[in-house]
């Protein structure tokens, strides 16, 4: 008899959280037009405005937005859920010559973060029919990220390369804010 009443409330349990995290990944698409509104602005408040040296410097990226299909829900949190992990990954090396506002920088990271550990929770990992479009788009998505890291490698992650790297991943953030509106 008590094996079954703790079965029940383990039972209860896990039903509350999974209703609880379904219900979160149901406003998933408001949390995360205030966490990129969020973001937007602290970008913003990590440097000033755009150098006027690196100008000439400008560089394109091309980012690949066939991955963000609003009629394609979960492969757009997918592709939105990977978006953020390379962003996270930019962000976290190498950032000593972009002179920006630590504190900033260290919120927009934790947002970051923050963001992807909802995600994860929400985005379906199953094997389904997306899985070869998912894979698609983490192809296309990696080879843009790669894009800049090589173009901050290549100049040796100097102030005009982190200032157009952050002017391109307010685009980014941007494409996504209007994909999320979208879902």
């Amino acid at each position: 008899i008590m094996n079954a009443f703790g079965l029940i409330q383990i039972g209860l349990v896990l039903l509350c959280t999974t209703i609880i995290s379904s219900h979160q990944c149901n406003h998933l698409p408001l949390q995360q037009g205030k966490v990129i509104e969020n973001s937007l602005r602290l970008l913003d408040k990590m440097g000033k405005s755009f150098p006027q040296q690196c100008l000439r410097e400008k560089m394109s990226f091309r980012f690949p937005k066939q991955v963000l299909q609003p009629g394609q829900k979960e492969i757009a949190k997918a592709a939105i859920e990977e978006i953020f992990h390379h962003i996270f990954y930019i962000f976290s090396k190498n950032l000593s010559l972009a002179a920006w506002d630590g504190t900033a920088l260290d919120q927009f990271q934790n947002g970051l973060y923050q963001q992807i550990e909802q995600l994860e929770s929400c985005v379906i990992k199953k094997h389904t029919r997306y899985c070869w479009s998912k894979e698609v788009s983490r192809l296309k998505l990696k080879k843009y990220f790669q894009k800049i890291d090589c173009f901050l490698k290549d100049k040796q992650h100097n102030l005009c390369s982190w200032e157009i790297s952050r002017a391109e991943m307010r685009r980014c953030l941007q494409l996504i804010d209007k994909t999320t509106r979208k879902l």
